[in-house]
């Protein structure tokens, strides 16, 4: 069993909190297997509760066809929880419940709903409904566009408790896979977190797994949530931006490499909608843009980075090793998993250039990660054999003269050292699994 001790504590913690656990996450993350494996063994064997007060409801069985009828759905989960206690439910791709006009409003008929119907009946209401019981605790959990939305718990009128569940962190990784920390860096850099990649042991079928899900399942959830009839310009742009992880780029950046490909105009204003479907749908997460000097975020450059590297790498169909790009992306994935908020630090300073003239020169830092009281910067860098990369690297802190701790993370397996300047050099292993903990 692969552990995800980090979301089962904190389903522990909202045990019986009195709002339904939704879950969200990008497609095939393992929502489900949290709940159904994990999940309830816990409740079976630590809390004594027995499968009678366990009902799991899995709504893409054609055993509960019946039971996408909200109606029906209601009805069910609470005769079977009448005259119990406590009673823990779990509805599995609740996206299949379809949505009907009130049957007070049509004589009692049974009418699926359209878009723009009015007194229309969904599984929000079903799902708030059923949270109101009080011997019924509730968790749901869906995988297509109607639960892959980053506003799903908008849709219950904040009045749920989000669990946002990302693929295998490399600390995740590293404890199912029990190997040689450093040595396992490489293949998560290449193929990433998702489940079923990490327990497919042939690498060609790994690699056919993760393309697919681009155009089986991502593409199809975004153009069915958003109504889009082609798809050809939203592939393009998951390549150019697949192509960009790690580099700072704009919609207009975007649009005038498009043309450039396809030859075919695209606006800007387009491209930013599509970039906010990828990230709705929890494929990419962006990285704005702070000054570290005068401590706000600024300008439209964003870096955007894969929640998987290995969806993003298999975009690019396992052809580009940039490793000092990839390295960025797994740390700004696992910064966000440790619970720290960051930024793509900046600031500029005024020089003297060759001329002899004044001149505005911007830095830029990788990474500002800040939690609680705890913040620090980090550089990242593939190689620092040779010295003139090790000082470019260290550049940017150089003019920075404020107590926040500088990091250097370098590819290699070393423990944390400090150079003669202060900053401390560390491995990417010991980084990810010691130094952010």
């Amino acid at each position: 069993m692969i552990e995800r001790t980090k979301y089962l504590n904190q389903l522990i913690n909202t045990k019986n909190n009195g709002f339904p656990k939704v879950i969200t996450g990008i497609r095939r993350c393992g929502k489900s297997y949290l709940l159904k494996d994990i999940y309830a063994k816990y409740l079976k064997e630590e809390c004594r509760v027995s499968d009678e007060n366990i009902l799991v409801v899995e709504l893409d069985d054609d055993k509960n066809i019946e039971l996408r009828n909200p109606i029906a759905l209601g009805k069910y989960v609470r005769e079977h929880c009448k005259g119990k206690i406590d009673c823990y439910v779990i509805l599995d791709e609740i996206q299949k419940v379809l949505p009907i006009i009130n049957p007070a409003f049509t004589n009692g008929q049974i009418i699926l709903a359209k878009d723009g119907d009015e007194n229309v009946i969904t599984f929000v209401d079903v799902v708030l409904g059923l949270s109101r019981e009080p011997n019924i605790d509730l968790y749901v959990t869906g995988s297509n566009s109607k639960m892959l939305s980053s506003d799903i718990v908008t849709e219950f009128r904040d009045k749920a408790t989000r669990i946002h569940l990302s693929p295998l962190s490399f600390e995740e990784y590293a404890n199912y896979k029990k190997g040689y920390a450093p040595e396992m860096i490489n293949e998560y850099m290449t193929y990433g977190g998702m489940p079923l990649a990490v327990l497919e042991e042939n690498e060609e079928e790994r690699k056919n797994y993760l393309k697919g899900l681009f155009k089986t399942t991502y593409f199809s959830d975004i153009l069915e949530h958003n109504k889009l009839n082609k798809s050809e310009a939203l592939d393009e742009l998951c390549n150019i931006i697949s192509d960009s992880v790690g580099g700072l780029i704009n919609s207009e950046r975007i649009s005038n490499t498009y043309q450039s490909i396809k030859k075919e105009t695209i606006d800007k204003d387009t491209v930013t909608k599509y970039i906010n479907y990828f990230i709705d749908a929890f494929i990419i997460q962006e990285a704005t843009r702070y000054d570290v000097k005068g401590r706000n975020e600024i300008g439209a450059s964003r870096k955007y980075y894969f929640t998987d590297l290995g969806l993003r790498n298999a975009r690019l169909n396992f052809s580009k090793p940039d490793e000092g790009h990839m390295l960025e992306n797994i740390i700004f994935n696992e910064l966000l998993y440790n619970g720290y908020s960051v930024n793509v630090g900046t600031y500029e300073r005024v020089e003297r250039n060759k001329d002899n003239k004044n001149v505005k020169k911007t830095y830029e830092i990788d990474f500002l990660a800040t939690k609680g009281n705890r913040i620090f910067y980090v550089q990242v860098a593939d190689d620092i054999s040779k010295n003139e990369t090790l000082e470019r690297e260290k550049k940017p802190y150089s003019h920075l003269k404020d107590p926040i701790q500088k990091i250097l993370v370098v590819n290699k397996p070393f423990k944390e050292m400090r150079d003669p300047e202060g900053y401390v050099l560390i491995g990417i292993a010991d980084f990810l699994l010691n130094f952010i903990k």
